[in-house]
């Protein structure tokens, strides 16, 4: 596992340097990685419902793709950017579902009660609200704690370990376990607001 997390990291720093033979040889080595992060956003996925893994899958790794000027650090580094754009591409259809659900229209939605951070709500479920909610109350939690807000992303929305989100912030894995704990608590008072 060690040598194919240093391969990764070597092709990601030959990438972020120009290298497009890098991107083709590291696509396979990382997409077993996003398809894992894609499954465990789509199984709580409702049946029938038009985003699948794989469509997921594809959508992050074209925005990736796109991206331009990251310097890749490693591994850590590509999943938190790739749950990022996971979250937002399930985000964006979350938000499409509910607009086109009510006519387009916007509407108030109402909080969650409580944050259940160790189950994602499904984009395509009827609790899209609740997966709008806590990106909302993410968002805020980001304007006053970056680092928090980092630290549930890449917990709960990249499925990274406290080590790899310890190494990936720089900071003891101590520091994220208190930072999970008051953003959970944080979280969960925004939401029943």
């Amino acid at each position: 596992m060690e040598t194919k997390t240093a391969e990764i990291t070597t092709l990601l720093k030959a990438w972020s340097g120009g290298d497009a033979a890098a991107l083709e040889r590291l696509t396979p080595l990382v997409y077993s990685e996003l398809r894992r992060l894609a499954h465990g956003y789509m199984q709580h996925e409702r049946a029938g419902n038009t985003l699948q893994a794989t469509a997921l899958v594809n959508e992050a790794y074209m925005r990736l793709v796109d991206v331009a000027g990251i310097a890749w650090q490693d591994r850590a580094h590509f999943l938190a950017i790739s749950a990022n754009i996971m979250r937002r591409v399930l985000i964006e259809a979350a938000r499409a579902r509910a607009a086109a659900k009510r006519g387009g229209k916007m509407v108030r939605v109402d909080r969650p009660s409580a944050v259940d951070l160790d189950r994602l709500p499904a984009a395509g479920s009827n609790r899209a609200a609740e997966l709008c909610a806590l990106d909302d109350a993410l968002n805020a939690l980001s304007q006053i704690d970056p680092r928090r807000a980092q630290v549930v992303e890449l917990r709960f929305f990249g499925g990274l370990t406290v080590e790899e989100t310890a190494h990936l912030l720089k900071v003891s894995p101590q520091t994220i376990m208190r930072d999970w704990k008051l953003a959970r608590a944080w979280l969960a008072r925004q939401l029943q607001r």
